[in-house]
């Protein structure tokens, strides 16, 4: 019964129009006033779910990815990935996939990671062109990699609700799924990119490959120190984060 209600509340509150966060706020509240609960266990139910250690990683690793893309070094990490790769049809498609596995290995946040490669990305691969469907699909399917590439935030709350599984084992059994998750959405999608076409009347100088690195360096060690670290138990996953 209570279940049943708070579903026709939260509706109700869609329905009019409320924001998803105020719905859900006042149907909680209604059915809790109804059923006679003690209001003030509200809020010290929801500070003793937020009050974990390991939950201050989650913003400190999305901060990081942030100002690894604003500070330029995701361009860096994309010319990088360019001089590597080289220019051929379908060459952006794989720059854009690869640069999300390496930006998801240091925000760990799946909208961060594809955010922040359509920032860099889309543009360059409407102007050679990509059609804007593919550009954009295939960047957000590259993102959702960073759920179980690390230091994923799923993994973080996960380890959270279950003590049983640490961070550091399950970053470590993250890291191969993530990179085969990567491998099948490279496989359609240069296979997409040679049937359509995409990139091939558009030829651009290729970066030099030394330089390239060299500019890049801080962005690939970033991922090799939170990771290093954590399976040398240099630091915890939350110090991890702060150092990223």
């Amino acid at each position: 019964m209570i279940g049943a209600t708070l579903v026709c509340l939260f509706l109700l509150a869609l329905v009019a129009g409320l924001p998803l966060a105020v719905g859900l706020g006042v149907a909680s509240i209604a059915v809790l006033a109804m059923a006679g609960f003690d209001q003030l266990a509200v809020p010290t139910n929801i500070y003793a779910g937020i009050a974990k250690y390991p939950l201050l990683a989650i913003p400190m690793f999305i901060l990081a990815g942030m100002i690894f893309e604003r500070s330029g070094v995701a361009l860096r990490l994309v010319r990088f990935v360019t001089a590597m790769v080289g220019e051929w049809t379908g060459s952006l498609a794989v720059v854009a996939v690869l640069v999300s596995m390496l930006l998801g290995g240091i925000s760990g946040s799946g909208p961060a990671d594809a955010a922040a490669v359509a920032a860099v990305m889309l543009p360059s691969m409407i102007k050679r062109g990509y059609s804007k469907g593919f550009s954009a699909g295939l960047i957000a399917a590259a993102g959702s990699t960073a759920i179980v590439i690390p230091p994923s935030v799923a993994f973080i709350v996960y380890s959270v609700l279950v003590p049983a599984a640490t961070v550091p084992a399950l970053f470590a059994a993250g890291l191969f799924p993530g990179l085969v998750a990567a491998l099948c959405l490279l496989i359609p999608a240069v296979l997409i990119s040679r049937k359509h076409g995409f990139g091939r009347n558009y030829k651009a100088e290729r970066p030099p490959f030394l330089k390239s690195l060299v500019d890049a360096v801080w962005g690939l060690l970033a991922p090799v120190i939170i990771l290093g670290g954590l399976r040398a138990g240099i630091f915890t996953p939350t110090e991890a984060a702060v150092v990223a």
